[in-house]
């Protein structure tokens, strides 16, 4: 057989199959960073909600501090329900980031965190509303109720 048929027929099987190669490779190298941008986008999300939790379970602590007092300032107890509200709409849109980035399962997790925080939320105004009317009644027991929810949540 002749060199330059040889180098010839050589090329010819030697290009389908280092072109398939590159082509496997490629694909493998695109599913790789594919991975590694969702874990990303997931990261962040999750990052997004642990930290607007954070933020809120302050806020809402020191609610629940206020409200606990002997005789609880007013003003102090209205400033800081309205410094809550913030918190409490950052983490809801947090979780629906997290309920779009991430699997079934966190998810659910977040609404059970979400239905235990409304849970609590729903004790914490019906002491507000109870400050504000003077009255002591109830407050014993909606403050071991809030610290049942508090443990919960």
């Amino acid at each position: 057989m002749d060199a330059g048929l040889a180098a010839v027929l050589g090329a010819a099987v030697g290009s389908p199959a280092t072109l398939g190669a590159a082509i496997v490779n490629g694909r493998a190298q695109a599913r790789t960073q594919h991975d590694q941008w969702r874990r990303g986008h997931r990261r962040d999300a999750y990052a997004g909600y642990l930290g607007a939790l954070h933020d809120r379970d302050i806020a809402m602590d020191a609610i629940l501090e206020s409200l606990r007092a002997d005789e609880p300032g007013l003003p102090d107890v209205d400033e800081r329900t309205r410094r809550f509200v913030t918190p409490a709409r950052e983490v809801h849109r947090a979780a629906e980031a997290v309920a779009l980035e991430g699997p079934a399962s966190l998810a659910e997790a977040t609404d059970r965190i979400a239905r235990a925080s409304a849970e609590l939320c729903e004790v914490m105004r019906r002491m507000a509303g109870d400050a504000h009317a003077g009255d002591t009644a109830r407050k014993d027991d909606d403050s071991a109720l809030a610290a049942a929810r508090e443990q919960v949540l």
